[in-house]
């Protein structure tokens, strides 16, 4: 199986990763001729229904799991561009550089895809993306699905058909062909691993399209990431910390990301309790705090919950394992591994 490039774009390579023949020219646009109109306009994305372990078989295909913002992008019939999030949210001015590229698209046309920001070993960085507007030349957008071509709906191919057609278009950075693998699971697992991407998208060769909808013709496993967060404050316990208040710089801005429980001993809670007393403060850290409402993952640190916290200096860093973040920047599961020196 090929490898991806490491040292520039790591989730991209020069050469083929297909081990087998997609349906031939021909026959797919024979199918095209035949597919029923449709003009082009916002798809609810498919969805991956999150699996314990990758399927294994030749009806499978695997891609690389992407750590940014799901989009869909198209060119109208009157050549307007148009972005949009996976609920509809127009990114136009968010992304212009992305936008202004779908220019090579035809007239009535859609494509699904992610925004991602690459970190300079080439692989999907999260908080980039996040700063988008001091690292628009990091961010690319990988397309990996068409489902409208020149006024044809094409959602009920299947999916090699469809992958056929999206790679007849012309595509130019920063908008990029995500790359597919016929291999073993467990090879393309070990090839994530080795290069600290995300996880695994599986696919069924011959599944249609079928918007907003989770029906297991494709997949996702994750595989747990690690990365250092700035410590901002804690909530205190009987063992001296309850949970930790951790955070990133954006800018010169401190954003508030997780509160973390999971992974905290009593030695790691009395540890922490005692490395932290030099630095309290009396003010919160972040920017981004207290939080409204209660947020979809974990409980929300609003401004009475707040009232709880000790505040520190974003001095000290901890090692915090997570299993992926929210299009808002939360850790979804996250778990103390170690305070760094």
């Amino acid at each position: 199986m090929t490898s991806p490039k490491r040292a520039r774009e790591g989730i991209e390579s020069d050469s083929q990763a297909r081990t087998t023949e997609t349906p031939t020219a021909n026959k797919t646009i024979s199918v095209l001729k035949s597919s029923p109109k449709r003009d082009a306009s916002f798809v609810s994305p498919m969805e991956c229904l999150a699996v314990p372990r990758v399927p294994d078989g030749s009806e499978w295909i695997y891609e690389v799991k992407l750590d940014g913002f799901r989009a869909i992008g198209m060119k109208l019939a009157n050549r307007t561009l148009a972005l949009y999030s996976r609920r509809g949210k127009l990114l136009n001015r968010k992304f212009p550089d992305i936008t202004e590229a779908l220019n090579f698209l035809p007239n009535s046309t859609v494509i699904d895809g992610e925004v991602v920001a690459l970190d300079d070993a080439g692989r999907p960085d999260f908080g980039l993306l996040t700063r988008s507007r001091t690292s628009a030349p990091r961010i690319r957008f990988y397309v990996f699905d068409l489902l409208c071509l020149e006024e044809r709906d094409v959602m009920g191919m299947p999916l090699l058909e469809r992958r056929n057609l999206l790679e007849s278009l012309p595509m130019n950075p920063p908008i990029k062909l995500l790359e597919y693998f016929q291999t073993s699971a467990s090879e393309i697992l070990q090839l994530v691993r080795q290069h600290g991407l995300e996880g695994v998208v599986a696919k069924r060769i011959d599944s249609p399209y079928e918007p907003g909808r989770r029906s297991g013709a494709w997949v996702k496993h994750r595989i747990a990431q690690e990365q250092n967060f700035l410590i901002g404050g804690y909530m205190p316990g009987t063992q001296g910390v309850d949970s930790l208040i951790v955070g990133e710089y954006h800018g010169k801005e401190l954003m508030y990301v997780s509160r973390v429980r999971a992974g905290l001993v009593p030695a790691s809670r009395r540890k922490l309790f005692h490395k932290l007393q030099p630095f309290i403060i009396k003010t919160c850290p972040f920017v981004n705090l207290p939080e409204v409402g209660r947020p979809r993952w974990g409980e929300s640190l609003t401004a009475e919950k707040m009232k709880q916290c000790v505040w520190v200096k974003p001095k000290l860093t901890a090692r915090i394992e997570f299993l992926e973040r929210t299009e808002g920047g939360r850790l979804r599961h996250s778990r103390f591994v170690r305070l760094n020196d």
